[in-house]
């Protein structure tokens, strides 16, 4: 299967279901920034719930702008911010300490462009899911494709959410399960066992 994919921030577990089952990736690069997505924002599982961890992003005075150009707001030390965040929600999960420090350099090193982050967390979390992908990246943007699964549907963060299967998490005894989170939670609770989950997984839309 070859599919047509965003590269977004710390993809959710619906990114990688379809990325885990593709003989080949193709990142759309080329398309225009869009708010609301999932281009510079992904959630974890806290204390209180559900807890978005957004990157931000400078936004120009033209209408539109290309996903590959643009720049990462360096105003907040939004790093420092969000790497806290993951250890006071997961430094009790199974596994976090496992791959500590395969992901802290992606919060002590600044990076000028959201895309080049995401494609250094994409890269990052296929090594500790010891997932073997080459991808390419698009070099213009095509509405329709026929050759590939678009799966870019999958960026937009308010459209309907695949329903998969539970897996424990850290305070699920708190709030229940919480679905489609950052591939983070997956890993830190499931560990070596993550990948299995993945492929074990579809994508339907209920």
């Amino acid at each position: 299967m070859n599919i047509l994919i965003h590269p977004t921030c710390f993809p959710n577990i619906a990114h990688f279901v379809a990325i885990s089952k593709a003989e080949s990736i193709t990142f759309e690069t080329d398309d225009n920034f869009l708010k609301q997505t999932y281009r510079n924002r992904t959630y974890i599982y806290a204390a209180n719930g559900k807890l978005l961890l957004n990157i931000p992003v400078i936004h120009t005075q033209k209408n539109r702008q290309k996903y590959r150009d643009v720049k990462i707001s360096q105003e907040t030390n939004w790093q420092d911010l969000h790497w806290k965040s993951l250890l006071s929600a997961y430094r009790t999960s199974p596994f976090f300490e496992y791959y500590e420090d395969e992901l802290q350099p992606l919060f002590k090193t600044k990076t000028d462009y959201i895309l080049d982050f995401n494609l250094k967390c994409f890269e990052t979390i296929c090594e500790c899911l010891q997932l073997e992908i080459n991808y390419l990246k698009t070099e213009n943007y095509q509405k329709n494709v026929e050759d590939k699964f678009d799966y870019r549907f999958l960026v937009n963060a308010k459209t309907e959410e695949p329903i998969f299967e539970p897996y424990t998490q850290v305070f699920d005894t708190k709030h229940g399960f919480l679905n489609n989170l950052s591939i983070l939670d997956l890993l830190f609770n499931e560990g070596p066992n993550a990948l299995n989950y993945l492929e074990s997984q579809t994508i339907e839309i209920q």
